[in-house]
């Protein structure tokens, strides 16, 4: 019975174990997609911690949200802080997350630069429905995801805590700013035919997608 017990338990501690690290890194667990000579995650990041195992600050308030970007201080949310939304859309992190030492992207992937956006828009030419999956955008703009990219229209938070467009728009971090100036974005839109680059304020609450070579 002893010896039973111990299987039990070791199986028990295995699970929780297993659980707690997919929780927070899942290295190797990320499902992928092979974009022209790229290999993106198919899912938007959803860690709650860095890559150190140190956690990262959740923002569940306006107040909470706008001073970690006042302060320079990583932070992540659900949108509209609702923990419901991060099985379909992930987590938005806010620029400062992306930049921390620790380390964001899981082990052996990284965040995208603003060269490796541009070989993905070149890869779907450009077409943005090719990103989205199935089911998002509107019209003739209605995902086919024929890339696998399966973007969701999972909206963003803005430097003072709203949030806006769920449903209407995305938009993905890059992690190299232009000139140590401008920090660029990844747009896809429910309706528009194309994809675009944007110049992004650092406090603001973005999806994040991960690539490796």
């Amino acid at each position: 019975m002893k010896a039973i017990a111990k299987i039990f338990t070791f199986i028990a501690f295995s699970i929780l174990t297993f659980s707690s690290f997919k929780d927070c890194q899942a290295q190797g667990a990320f499902e992928s997609v092979k974009i022209g000579r790229q290999e993106w995650m198919v899912d938007n990041l959803n860690v709650n911690r860095f890559r150190n195992g140190d956690a990262i600050p959740e923002a569940k308030t306006n107040e909470e949200w706008r001073k970690a970007g006042e302060e320079g201080r990583p932070a992540w949310c659900y949108y509209g802080n609702d923990p419901t939304n991060g099985k379909k859309i992930g987590k938005l992190y806010n620029w400062y997350a992306l930049v921390d030492k620790r380390g964001l992207a899981p082990k052996g992937w990284h965040i995208p630069s603003e060269e490796e956006f541009n070989r993905l828009m070149n890869s779907v030419r450009f077409r943005s429905r090719a990103l989205k999956a199935v089911g998002q955008g509107s019209g003739d703009e209605s995902g086919t995801n024929s890339s696998g990219f399966s973007a969701i229209l999972g909206g963003m938070r803005d430097e003072s805590g709203n949030f806006s467009y769920i449903n209407h728009f995305t938009a993905f971090w890059s992690l190299i700013s232009n000139n140590n100036v401008d920090i660029i974005r990844l747009n896809i839109y429910d309706s528009a035919r194309e994809i675009d680059l944007a110049n992004t304020p650092a406090a603001w609450g973005l999806s994040v997608r991960c690539v490796r070579h």
